[in-house]
């Protein structure tokens, strides 16, 4: 039974690896509307892990430009609350509103292709139930290909264009000359969003990822990876995504990072081996990668200025 045929609200049974079915089914979306769609794309990113320099969740909303929203997943079941506190507005001492942090689907048109785009806070409870019913809600809509967007804090210079990775369930689903990697086996802290992926893989729906990469030096936004991810996804669409006002913050960025990287030697330095690095083609290890993500996590909530 559909979505459609339950009303709009997403049940599903959420099976184990092992093929159990666990015995309480589960409600975690709403779906607002369902519109006429045609082979839509769905594309998915998460704030928070996998999503340096909120990198990924900007290429996105760029996506997404205020598209009409189709479904709304529980924030009740999915987000703690002290964890992603609604904000407060206060008018003149009284409590006036309240903004909760939600996960939603929207519904875009980018000349004649239909692009859906989920996007919010990254879920905190109940992953492997929310990609079931994500799963679940992908199919009733028809999606014939999901795709990540993230991205990952690495050993790489701001001076240089920003890398992307890719993963892929299958040959051939990376375009824009993305290749999948790093090669052999790879072990990280896994991310929403790759639940997710994984669950539209098995589920059968052609499923692929692209991930910049983060200069680690660099703390706050990081708009250049923004705009790389928007070009390689216009890439993958057949589509032109302008992002103009992301592009201004990237060269205004690009240049207090290059005076700040003068003013010091050390990192400059540091930022002339990296390049020699990218300009000799030598892709970081997996090892390599590991020891930049857990030094992203060590650096999380420092004070320190790096840009």
């Amino acid at each position: 039974m559909s979505a459609r045929e339950r009303g709009g609200i997403g049940r599903t049974a959420i099976r184990q690896p092992a093929g159990e079915a666990y015995p309480v089914a589960v409600a975690l979306y709403r779906l607002v509307r369902s519109p006429e769609l045609s082979d839509p794309t769905l594309v998915a990113a998460f704030d928070g892990w996998i999503d340096a320099g909120g990198a990924a969740t900007a290429a996105v909303t760029q996506l997404a430009d205020e598209g009409e929203i189709i479904a709304r997943f529980d924030g009740d079941e999915l987000l703690d609350y002290r964890a992603r506190r609604p904000s407060l507005e206060i008018v003149d001492g009284r409590l006036a509103d309240l903004a909760w942090p939600e996960v939603t689907l929207r519904w875009n048109r980018l000349y004649g292709r239909d692009v859906l785009v989920l996007t919010g806070a990254e879920p905190d409870y109940r992953w492997r139930a929310l990609a079931g019913a994500t799963v679940e809600l992908a199919q009733s809509l028809g999606v014939v290909e999901w795709i990540s967007v993230g991205a990952i804090p690495a050993a790489v210079p701001h001076t240089r264009p920003v890398p992307v990775l890719g993963s892929t369930s299958q040959p051939g689903l990376l375009r824009g000359g993305v290749e999948a990697g790093p090669s052999g086996v790879l072990k990280v802290p896994a991310a929403a969003i790759s639940v997710l992926e994984h669950a539209a893989a098995a589920a059968g729906i052609p499923a692929l990822g692209y991930y910049a990469q983060v200069p680690h030096y660099v703390s706050g936004p990081y708009p250049a990876a923004a705009v790389e991810l928007l070009t390689v996804l216009g890439r993958h669409l057949g589509v032109t995504i302008p992002a103009p006002e992301l592009t201004s913050e990237a060269r205004q960025l690009r240049s207090r990072l290059d005076l700040a990287t003068a003013a010091e030697e050390t990192t400059r330095l540091y930022v002339e081996r990296l390049e020699s690095m990218v300009d000799e083609a030598r892709l970081p290890s997996g090892d390599e990668l590991i020891a930049d993500i857990e030094r992203f996590l060590r650096d999380r909530g420092s004070d320190a200025p790096r840009s």
